[in-house]
């Protein structure tokens, strides 16, 4: 069933309650999630780290690679997950949090196989009030905005200093089929290094620059997802970064 997020409220949802369990079914099909600039370090131990550039609005999002082919998400044996970390992004499931009029409200898939109203935890106490568990869960929620927030802000920084560079990886099968995958992007090391000192000293006092070098050395998790394919059909056997020159154009600025 489709997802369908509506928002959240007492009169509506008093006697819905949501199963809490380490399942994420949902997921199989992801092979990218968002990722939050807060959640950069923990993740760049697990999977890759890349910019994506969204076609409609020209936005850049920074994005966990969970596999290398739409609809495969490596990281998911069954419906358990397989790594360390999850991205915040996976684990809000099934709340969001989204602009409601002048604000950013809660909002739930009404379609989630973990909302009803027999089992789980209860979203509101007798009286109306947010329960416990989904004030932790507003909590986590609110988390997750601010950290998207400075995530922009973040961008932003990376695309005036010129720091991105087009990439494509050149995937291997083991039935000797290959493919290009394109459309990410990747912090140029180089130029990172050659910024001038203020430059530095700036994006440290943000507190970007272990973003940066953390994005940076995600990219040897790539090998994890070749380790995660050994378990599909056509495992991969090779991977290999390269410039992609057909996007080579300097990124414009925000």
């Amino acid at each position: 069933m489709a997802i369908n997020y509506i928002p959240l409220n007492k009169e509506n949802h008093k006697d819905l309650k949501v199963a809490v369990n380490n399942a994420f079914a949902f997921a199989k099909n992801t092979h990218l999630s968002a990722a939050s600039i807060r959640e950069y370090a923990q993740l760049a131990a697990s999977m890759p780290l890349v910019f994506i550039q969204d076609p409609k609005t020209e936005r850049y999002h920074s994005v966990a690679m969970l596999g290398m082919d739409q609809g495969q998400n490596l990281f998911l044996q069954g419906d358990k997950w397989n790594g360390p970390a999850v991205p915040m992004n996976i684990l809000r499931y099934p709340f969001d949090i989204r602009p409601d009029g002048d604000k950013l409200g809660v909002y739930i898939d009404e379609n989630s196989d973990q909302v009803g109203t027999e089992e789980g935890q209860a979203l509101f106490k007798e009286d109306g009030s947010p329960s416990e568990f989904l004030e932790n869960r507003q909590k986590f929620l609110g988390d997750l905005a601010n950290s998207e927030m400075l995530t922009q802000r973040f961008i932003k920084a990376v695309i005036d200093l010129e720091l991105l560079d087009a990439i494509q990886i050149r995937v291997t099968y083991k039935d000797a089929q290959q493919r290009n995958v394109t459309g990410m992007f990747s912090i140029n090391e180089k130029r990172l290094i050659e910024l001038p000192e203020e430059k530095v000293i700036e994006l440290h006092k943000q507190g970007f620059l272990g973003a940066l070098y953390a994005m940076m050395l995600s990219m040897g998790q790539l090998n994890r997802l070749v380790e995660l394919s050994n378990s599909t059909d056509n495992p991969i056997v090779n991977m290999q970064i390269v410039a992609d020159s057909a996007h080579a154009q300097p990124a414009e600025k925000a």
